[in-house]
């Protein structure tokens, strides 16, 4: 089996001949090493898929994400700004909805005008052209609940799920509407097989367990349906602490949950396994970032242990990681799997 044939094996809940092992998006330590920028890429879909191609050829990780690290274009696109940074991924300048009635002003069909958008995907459809057969290239986005905030304010949207929870509810709906408008052309031609959503928003660190099941579920469950309707997978990932709510992402729908270094990842296997494929989880700054390739080998042989012998699982850092993170890190991590 190759390394596409694996990740899709694990993501049915199938035991493979190894433990698939990936990165989580990547980006700010791939267009790191590969000597470029943020703002370089978005003009240029041939270098952009020229440097996602040479850098999985460099990782060996079993999935390449396009579009890691461009999620606020998506919100952008509807009439925002963006801010390119010195280092780390591009900023909303400002936020589109400061009123209820915003969210009626905003066109959808800026998704289809936006050049950086359209860059991204001409980028992806290359390397899928080039790569698609050995790995799983995927298009990155931001999931419902974190779009939503995106457009609102991540305060303005904590505050309302209190004050104003039927609002929250329109937004969140909203944004899943765009994100199934985003990637419907891309499943109608086949060039995905697997759509990668963050949803940092719907943190354990940020919202209730209460709170995740009313507002980040039901749209990760519409947007997951649709995707399962078109034979798409669906990988999520939430940051922060999640194990209070593990008993809530078979709900999602989602094919596989990559989940924080905080969360309890033997409670995972308890909770997971079987339901969904999970992924995670060793810490991308204290290990990957920090520590030494021999702290990294134990750590991931520690993760396999733990929840990765019995299949249905992926070996993930917690989370992104760091632009510094050592090669020779991500080596011994993708070796020992």
């Amino acid at each position: 089996m190759n390394s596409r044939e694996i990740i899709l094996r694990a993501f049915e809940g199938g035991k493979t001949e190894r433990v698939p092992a990936t990165l989580f998006g990547g980006a700010m330590w791939s267009i790191k090493t590969y000597g470029s920028t943020f703002q370089e890429l978005s003009t240029d879909a041939v270098k952009m898929a020229d440097m996602l191609v040479s850098i999985s050829e460099k990782s060996l990780c079993d999935i390449v994400y396009a579009g890691s690290g461009y999620n606020n274009f998506h919100a952008s696109a509807l009439g925002g700004k963006i801010k390119f940074r010195e280092t780390g991924a591009p900023d909303l300048e400002a936020h589109l909805i400061t009123a209820e009635e915003d969210l009626n002003k905003l066109d959808m069909s800026g998704i289809e005008k936006s050049e950086v958008i359209s860059i991204v995907k001409k980028a992806l459809k290359m390397t899928k052209d080039k790569i698609g057969g050995e790995y799983v290239v995927t298009m990155t986005a931001w999931g419902p609940f974190t779009l939503g905030a995106r457009l609102v304010g991540e305060e303005a949207m904590m505050r309302a799920t209190f004050k104003k929870p039927a609002f929250v509810e329109k937004v969140v709906g909203f944004a899943t509407d765009l994100l199934i408008r985003l990637y419907e052309p891309l499943v109608s031609d086949g060039t995905l097989e697997l759509i990668t959503l963050a949803d940092p928003t719907a943190s354990g660190d940020l919202i209730s367990k209460k709170q995740f099941e009313k507002f980040a579920v039901p749209y990760l469950k519409k947007f997951t349906d649709w995707a399962k309707s078109k034979n798409v997978h669906t990988l999520l990932h939430i940051c922060g602490n999640t194990t209070d709510r593990l008993d809530l992402f078979p709900a999602t729908g989602a094919s596989c949950i990559s989940l924080d270094h905080k969360t309890d990842i033997a409670k995972a296997k308890e909770l997971l396994h079987g339901k969904m494929c999970f992924a995670g989880n060793v810490d991308p700054v204290k290990i990957m970032l920090n520590g030494s390739v021999q702290e990294v080998e134990d750590s991931c042989k520690s993760v396999i242990q733990t929840a990765g012998l019995d299949g249905g699982f992926v070996l993930m850092p917690g989370c992104d990681i760091p632009p510094t993170v050592p090669y020779a890190n991500i080596r011994k991590f993708i070796q020992t799997a």
